[in-house]
């Protein structure tokens, strides 16, 4: 079992990048939840508790956390004091730089994914 817990759908991932989460199994897509700049530290500390129960819900997963940052640390130190597997994407940011119609100068970057590192 793969769970995403990331705004990033599996649905939109690379042939490649899905390949690589079902060497584990599954993909099953866990939205990351919306983290209120004006949380306390016990409200986020609750909410990575409610989104670690619905983890807990798969068995022998692997989970890949990736979205803001302080939630996504707590939750990879719960879930690996759990003993889960824990990854975050690798990917190679190839960027292009340009001057639209309106003279703005503008930036496009793709990410290329390239492979899952474990925490």
């Amino acid at each position: 079992m793969f769970i995403n817990l990331s705004n990033h759908t599996s649905t939109k991932w690379s042939v490649s990048q899905k390949a690589a989460a079902n060497i584990f199994g599954e993909i099953v897509d866990i939205p990351f939840p919306a983290v209120s700049p004006h949380i306390t530290s016990q409200e986020l500390d609750d909410l990575v508790l409610e989104y670690f129960n619905k983890i807990q819900e798969y068995s022998d997963a692997v989970v890949m956390v990736q979205g803001e940052f302080v939630f996504t640390y707590r939750m990879i130190v719960l879930l690996k004091k759990q003993g889960i597997r824990v990854v975050a994407a690798q990917s190679e940011r190839k960027s292009v730089e340009f001057v639209d119609e309106n003279k703005n100068t503008c930036r496009e970057s793709v990410f290329e994914f390239i492979r899952f590192m474990e925490y």
